[in-house]
């Protein structure tokens, strides 16, 4: 009878999320009984982190937030005279101190508020896990989660570039080339977080903020179009708010990391933005610099402003471009603004290039220094 109602309407269903939340209660309460075994009492006085000693006071309670639910914690609390602050040791070992959620439990919520807005991600917790968590809570524990993301990612960065860090090379045989992927765009933001930047509207208010975006990867087969293909799990990406410069650092740092010094060629492929190219030099001067076939194409859908010149280098293969400009010819060149000139031949996969004119020239270099080498 019992099994015969499962079947009617949604009998399964709800028996399935009846015995996930007694399964989840019943590992919160081993969870808790594990934890109540060791109390973390670590003797009469520890070291308070300042290079004092924190005596001893009492067990104190304290509910930490699990994947299987909630479960209390008591632990030795002690206190530092000279600091004047307290301090739990097993807080530090459980990697819940200054904190009231479980290092699991926190990595599922920053996997959550990523994929999707923070009242969606606490939506999806509920749901999925079983687990309620409000709006704020899932902000902020997703915040804090990156912030020590990105603290830990600068470390890391730092120490290869200093050589404190040597990473090992990448198996035989290497790559022969690694791909860094450079782009920014803008991120809609609130008032508080744009303050005092100035923006490109016509009341010079910032509304966004630049995010810098790379991606490194590599290529070692074709499909069946002779087309190269991505390798399987060799895509790493690195995002950040902070200036060029320093995301170059962390560029820089992430390629070592990933055999940059052991790899013949480095490929940086940009939208021709001068800070791509002034990173991409300080990275290896010797990197193949490409600029990325969108960029031409949106020129020619997008006219310049009143005002502003431009002139779009289109750059063909033995058939032509692909796509609405295909045609045969060394060079195809579109007029949008301006005089339209043709600069010498360029082979397809070298450079497809569009500029204003006032950095077209940067570009066109890199095409006739590229149609010079592959002359050669």
């Amino acid at each position: 009878m019992a099994a015969r109602s499962l079947g009617a309407g949604s009998g399964l269903e709800a028996a399935g999320l009846a015995i996930r939340t007694a399964m989840t209660k019943l590992g919160g309460g081993l969870l808790e009984k594990l934890l109540a075994a060791d109390p973390g009492y670590r003797g009469p006085r520890v070291d308070c982190g300042a290079g004092h000693q924190a005596a001893f006071v009492s067990y104190r309670a304290k509910t930490i937030d699990t994947v299987p639910g909630p479960v209390r914690v008591d632990r030795a609390w002690y206190h530092c005279h000279q600091c004047r602050h307290g301090l739990a040791p097993r807080d530090a070992e459980l990697g819940t101190a200054r904190a009231s959620m479980s290092p699991g439990l926190a990595k599922m919520t920053a996997q959550a508020a990523t994929a999707v807005p923070f009242a969606q991600a606490a939506g999806l917790l509920a749901e999925l896990a079983g687990i309620g968590l409000t709006t704020k809570r899932v902000e902020r524990s997703a915040e804090a989660t990156g912030t020590a993301a990105a603290k830990a990612a600068r470390t890391q960065a730092d120490a290869i570039r200093s050589r404190q860090v040597v990473p090992l090379p990448p198996p035989a045989p290497p790559p022969d080339m690694l791909y860094i992927a450079v782009d920014g765009t803008g991120v809609p933001m609130t008032a508080a977080e744009t303050q005092g930047r100035p923006g490109k509207g016509e009341d010079g208010k910032a509304r966004t903020r630049e995010v810098k975006l790379a991606c490194l990867f590599t290529q070692a087969t074709t499909d069946d179009d002779g087309h190269p293909v991505r390798g399987r799990g060799s895509s790493t990406y690195l995002a950040t708010f902070e200036p060029a410069a320093r995301f170059g650092q962390l560029v820089d740092a992430e390629a070592r990391r990933r055999g940059s010094e052991h790899i013949r060629q480095l490929v940086v492929p940009g939208d021709g933005a001068v800070w791509i190219w002034n990173l991409a030099d300080e990275l290896s001067p010797a990197a193949t610099q490409i600029v990325d076939l969108s960029a031409p194409r949106g020129a020619l859908l997008y006219p310049p402003r009143s005002g502003e010149g431009m002139e779009v280098i289109c750059v063909p293969g033995p058939d032509g471009l692909p796509g609405p400009e295909r045609g045969k010819g060394t060079i195809a060149c579109q007029e949008t603004r301006g005089r339209a000139q043709a600069y010498g031949t360029v082979r397809w996969g070298a450079r497809v290039i569009w500029r204003n004119l006032d950095w077209l020239n940067p570009n066109l270099q890199k095409a006739q220094n590229d149609a010079r080498r592959k002359d050669a």
